[in-house]
């Protein structure tokens, strides 16, 4: 595969900046770690993805780039690349060999998703579902005090249509909830449901951006991270829980004023969450287009 090669100041510049960034955005779950404090926005995404900040602020370039300069750099022994003559590379050929059925699945997943349009409307009600007819005690975020009484909560979900299109979201509606859904999504049929307006799609993109590193631009995982928080604070927002203490505004979505809210951001957030979709859909083509080719000629940055 043709290759611009990255002088040893340059990649090290990148890999700096990159590391600054995610410094910044997970400062704080990083100082909340062992104090038995919990962010329902910022500590969610390492909770529910399993994914550490140490893994994040590793910068990984990407398929067509090679970096100049890597002995005695800890990077030298990271995993996925090979080193010829001082110069560190992807081994796309090994790669393509072990991550084939996830490159798949991911790549007709993105197609999918990106071929539907968005469907709005759905006013975060998954959240809704999941307290729906609970006693006390059994929420799952029982930190968080809910806006409304139960018996208030409960009627906005009898009284909204629920159409959940995400398996990840709809198997933790409560039992007496899930019957109430018009869709049944599930694992298997994942591609078949995944659509733009959905938040929770929307935050997989990251999911799906860390899951193929180190082969996935560590720039394009970050947007996806930070656009990740940013859809997950909705999400909340339009929640039946009480954010305020977290500096969060509710967005009333039993009202109209809050349902007009939510789709303006939700619409925007489908048009945000494609574009992620689509640069990660190209770096996927690139990957599988060169795994099985043979190296091409190299040029200097």
């Amino acid at each position: 595969m043709h290759a611009t090669i990255l002088p040893r100041e340059v990649w090290q510049a990148r890999a700096a900046t990159h590391a600054d960034r995610i410094d910044a955005l997970t400062a704080g779950h990083r100082a909340r770690r062992g104090t038995g404090e919990r962010h329902p926005v910022q500590d969610f995404l390492f909770e529910y993805y399993n994914h550490p900040p140490s893994k994040l602020r590793r910068w990984h370039p990407g398929p067509g780039i090679a970096l100049e300069g890597v002995t005695g750099d800890p990077r030298e022994r990271w995993s996925g690349y090979t080193v010829d003559r001082d110069v560190q590379r992807l081994d796309l050929d090994r790669f393509v060999e072990r991550r084939g059925r996830t490159l798949d699945f991911v790549s007709r997943l993105l197609r999918a998703t990106l071929a539907r349009p968005a469907h709005l409307g759905c006013f975060g009600l998954h959240e809704w579902a999941m307290v729906y007819r609970l006693a006390p005690g059994e929420q799952r975020h029982e930190q968080l005090p809910l806006r409304l009484s139960q018996a208030d909560t409960d009627e906005v979900v009898r009284s909204h249509r629920i159409a959940c299109s995400h398996f990840d979201a709809y198997r933790f509606f409560t039992e007496p909830a899930a019957p109430l859904n018009a869709l049944r999504p599930t694992r298997e049929s994942q591609a078949e449901h995944e659509q733009p307006g959905c938040l929770h799609a929307g935050m997989d993109a990251y999911k799906w951006c860390f899951k193929l590193a180190p082969a996935i631009p560590s720039e394009l995982t970050a947007d996806a991270f930070e656009l990740a928080l940013r859809i997950r604070e909705l999400d909340m927002q339009a929640s039946p829980y009480d954010v305020r203490e977290f500096g969060l505004d509710a967005i009333p979505i039993e009202t109209p004023g809050g349902k007009a809210e939510y789709l303006r951001r939700q619409r925007a957030f489908a048009e945000e969450s494609n574009a992620v979709r689509r640069r990660l859909l190209e770096t996927i083509t690139t990957i599988t287009g060169a795994g099985s080719a043979s190296p091409g000629s190299r040029q200097r940055a």
